[in-house]
């Protein structure tokens, strides 16, 4: 009788508990078997563990085989128990001194050549793995990622037969190469589109400079061709670089759907799902929970185009989130946490043809047809909804002018300024300010309060819309440089909330 134990981790939403793989052998008839709320990724690990082991050069145990993923209760799934799962067996058998194990963790799904396969979710493991004082081994692919968060110390390997040479003292892993990250300028892709594209559009591109300097929630609505694709793709442009824990918190959702790259940590992520997307994709859910566009867009930009289009039940899911920044995913048999503090930016045809107010073309819409498609996005929500803008269609004569307009350097540094007053004022950016906090930081003067509650009456405030006007009207103030909120500031809020009551 040997036994052999190993160290993983899994993965319950964003956090990375530790997994004990328990390995032992015992006189009967051949048999391997897997307990420990594996799901069949895992169960599949016996067919390739057994492969690879035999295919690496070692001799794998004619006995019975016992590996238990402990904690029991903990559900199991992907292929980063494999690695851990062949080291027991090697170690229980005695190919491997076991006593190596203790020091490290593993994880890593096995080809059955013996090959090491990236992983999800390697940058998550690795951000709680700085805990347990262990150094953690992952496949070379997986490796890069998880050495940017440099709280744990990271080993790649190439193979199974690379990580027995290591475990064995015949031949040491190296830690990964650096990932190619260029700090200074790791905010910024030079692939972003530049705000000087964009011809005319005045309030619009006013709307999109306030709403990257208060991370604001925006609807730009318009006929087709007027630009509001153009204007929402300049955004991520406009806004600062993550900070560092905002910056790992991104990646690690990212790297849990596979889709994070080294070379853009740091940058804002921009998601844009198709109008079709299911509430499952939008929000999360599945079994087990895995993180939907909201999440993916955490710390950065969620567009949402032809916003009426989308299922109406869908949008309504997006309500909580706005509002807490985090979605809460149950299920039956599990449940998920994840953040979702995304910036909302949406745009929408005015009516079904997409004419209505053109001034070259008729609109062909009934006052019916009208009315039930913008009875599409429900009152609740678009009153979640900080900026509501108008973007008209393009006159001939701003088509062909050459003249550029300001471009998203030159915005760039009034938006980081703003940002900048914000967070030494309150510790965080406008758009994010709670109810108290709005009467602390955004009251306005005398003249502002008698503006403000002549709006309020005229068009019929809720609550919710009464301090979104308060955030906006105390950014627009922050770009000035003003510390105190005027009634120019809230009388340009308020024009940038027309379209909630046309």
């Amino acid at each position: 009788m040997a036994l052999a134990i190993a160290h993983s981790r899994g993965l319950d939403g964003l956090n990375a508990p530790p997994v004990r793989v328990e390995v032992h052998l015992a006189s009967g008839l051949p048999a391997f078997a897997l307990v420990g709320l594996p799901d069949t990724e895992v169960k599949e690990a016996r067919d390739r563990v057994r492969a690879a082991i035999i295919n690496s050069g070692f001799e794998f145990p004619q006995k019975k085989i016992t590996a238990n993923l402990a904690p029991a209760d903990l559900p199991k799934e992907s292929g980063r128990f494999d690695l851990p799962i062949a080291l027991g067996i090697l170690a229980a058998s005695g190919q491997i001194p076991a006593k190596a194990l203790a020091e490290y963790e593993f994880a890593g799904e096995l080809s059955l050549s013996g090959e090491l396969r990236p992983i999800r979710g390697a940058l998550a493991m690795a951000l709680q793995a700085g805990d347990s004082g262990k150094t953690f081994i992952l496949p070379a692919a997986s490796a890069g990622e998880a050495r940017l968060i440099q709280t744990a110390p990271v080993l790649a390997a190439s193979s199974l037969l690379a990580v027995c040479a290591h475990l064995c003292e015949r031949e040491s892993l190296a830690p990964p190469a650096a990932p190619t990250v260029d700090h200074e300028n790791s905010g910024f892709s030079p692939d972003w589109p530049d705000l000087s594209d964009v011809r005319g559009q005045t309030q619009a591109r006013r709307a999109l400079e306030i709403a990257a300097a208060g991370q604001h929630s925006l609807l730009l609505s318009g006929p087709p061709g007027s630009g509001k694709s153009m204007l929402a793709a300049r955004l991520p442009g406009l806004l600062p670089p993550l900070e560092l824990d905002a910056a790992r918190e991104s990646a690690a959702i990212l790297s849990l759907s596979g889709q994070f790259k080294p070379e853009q940590f740091g940058q804002r992520p921009y998601r844009q799902p198709h109008h079709t997307a299911s509430a499952i994709a939008l929000v999360g859910g599945g079994n087990p929970p895995r993180p939907g566009e909201i999440s993916l867009a955490h710390a950065g930009i969620l567009f949402l185009d032809e916003l009426p289009e989308f299922d109406r039940k869908v949008l309504e899911t997006l309500r909580e989130p706005l509002e807490t920044g985090r979605v809460h995913i149950a299920r039956a048999a599990r449940h998920a946490e994840y953040p979702a503090r995304f910036q909302l930016l949406a745009a929408m045809n005015p009516c079904p043809c997409g004419y209505l107010g053109h001034p070259g073309r008729a609109c062909r819409c009934t006052p019916d047809q009208i009315s039930r498609y913008r009875a599409r996005l429900s009152g609740p929500f678009l009153d979640r909804i900080d900026l509501l803008v108008e973007v008209p269609a393009l006159l001939p004569a701003e088509l062909a002018s050459r003249a550029p307009g300001e471009s998203s350097a030159s915005v760039r540094p009034r938006v980081a300024a703003a940002l900048a007053r914000q967070t030494r004022r309150q510790g965080k950016s406008n758009a994010r300010l709670a109810a108290q906090e709005v009467d602390t930081y955004c009251t306005p003067d005398a003249a502002g309060q008698q503006l403000l509650h002549q709006a309020a009456a005229r068009l019929d405030l809720s609550a919710r819309a009464w301090h979104r006007l308060l955030r906006v009207a105390r950014t627009i103030a922050d770009l000035a440089g003003s510390d105190t909120v005027s009634s120019l500031h809230i009388g340009e809020a308020i024009q940038l909330r027309r379209l909630a009551h046309a």
